[in-house]
């Protein structure tokens, strides 16, 4: 069977009743047409994923309205345990053998990628997405996305939050330093970045953490004795709670703090 480019036909015989070149002209609907098709794959690209992370998001909405807090906090550590454990370690080999049950090209091509970065091999492939679209990837275990495909996703959340907290800390630091050892402004800030993150990851964090923040913003506190030099140890110790994602390491530091505060 024989395909014809109307489009292309159309205008090059507009083209020749003008006495256009013909070579010329048949180049730049060449570009025009390459120009085409590689904003039709962008779009499959996208539309492929959109759907992806569509589905993921029902699934991530249901599950969040169904489990209490403890529950969900129980299942965010083993759905992550399935990307971060010793059980994704020794299961490399079949995880970097695994193929997305699709004919769609982009899909196909995005896994491999995956695990090549898994592997220390060429970029990530969800590297910029957003804390909730990568959430939706690294806690769906519905095997719409491969194992590697979840550990990458985890992987850029995660360097995404070191970041963070990198930028938070240094602007904590010169907050102390202007003179009144406060630390509110830190406290406003870490309260909002946890505001933001999915339910999922909100659900790691110890029950009491947003009282805590709120208590300490309202509070105003100098954590310095007004001796030079004194207030570094409470400083640290509000960083470290205020900064740990684990309900564990935030008892070990609760009795010191509200040492510090009653």
């Amino acid at each position: 069977m024989i395909k014809i480019n109307v489009l292309s036909s159309t205008t090059h015989t507009q083209y020749e009743n003008k006495n256009s070149h013909p070579k010329k002209d048949n180049e730049s609907l060449q570009t025009e047409d390459r120009s085409s098709s590689t904003g039709s794959s962008e779009s499959s690209h996208l539309s492929s994923l959109s759907q992806q992370l569509s589905d993921a998001a029902l699934r991530a909405e249901e599950r969040d309205s169904k489990m209490s807090r403890q529950e969900l906090s129980a299942k965010s550590r083993a759905l992550l345990s399935e990307i971060t454990g010793m059980g994704y370690y020794n299961g490399r080999k079949s995880y970097d053998q695994e193929v997305p049950d699709t004919q769609n090209p982009e899909l196909l091509a995005r896994a491999k990628q995956a695990t090549a970065f898994t592997n220390g091999h060429g970029n990530n492939p969800f590297k910029g997405m957003s804390r909730e679209q990568l959430d939706l990837i690294a806690y769906d275990n519905s095997g719409l996305f491969t194992m590697n495909e979840r550990r990458a996703a985890w992987q850029e959340s995660y360097d995404q939050e070191e970041s963070w907290r990198v930028m938070v800390v240094a602007q904590s630091k010169i907050e102390w330093d202007q003179g009144e050892f406060k630390q509110t402004n830190f406290f406003k800030s870490v309260l909002k970045h946890y505001e933001e993150l999915p339910k999922i990851e909100q659900a790691q964090y110890p029950e009491d953490y947003v009282a805590r923040l709120q208590y300490l913003i309202k509070m105003d506190y100098n954590f310095a004795t007004g001796e030079a030099g004194n207030g570094q140890e409470q400083r640290q110790a509000v960083w470290d709670m205020m900064m740990i994602n684990s309900a564990e390491g935030s008892q070990k530091l609760t009795s010191a703090w509200d040492t510090d505060l009653n």
